[in-house]
């Protein structure tokens, strides 16, 4: 997926949905299995923060996906400052655009 259309989708979820915001929030939604979707960022620094998500997502069957800039994942989630990372535990509105 394109980063707009993870923002567009981060964006509805976050008005009409449930997101979980930042990277140990993210990790504890996968965890526990209510993750449907997880965006993080690729300027994580460090970027070891984020190394776990892959095979996490892969065990637990959550889709995966990064974007270019925390600061504009912040934006996109609602926040004035930058999000490393994103779980959406309810799509909303946005489960149409789920490819």
């Amino acid at each position: 997926m394109k980063p707009e259309e993870l923002y567009e989708i981060v964006e509805i979820a976050r008005a009409t949905g449930k997101i979980r915001k930042g990277v140990n929030e993210a990790t504890k939604a996968i965890e526990r299995g209510i993750a449907k979707l997880v965006v993080y960022s690729e300027d994580i620094d460090p970027p070891e923060i984020a190394m776990h998500f892959r095979p996490l997502c892969d065990e637990k069957k959550v889709p995966l996906h990064t974007v270019p800039s925390k600061s504009e994942l912040g934006r996109a989630a609602g926040l004035v400052v930058s999000c490393a990372a994103i779980a959406v535990t309810d799509l909303g509105d946005a489960s149409g655009k789920m490819k």
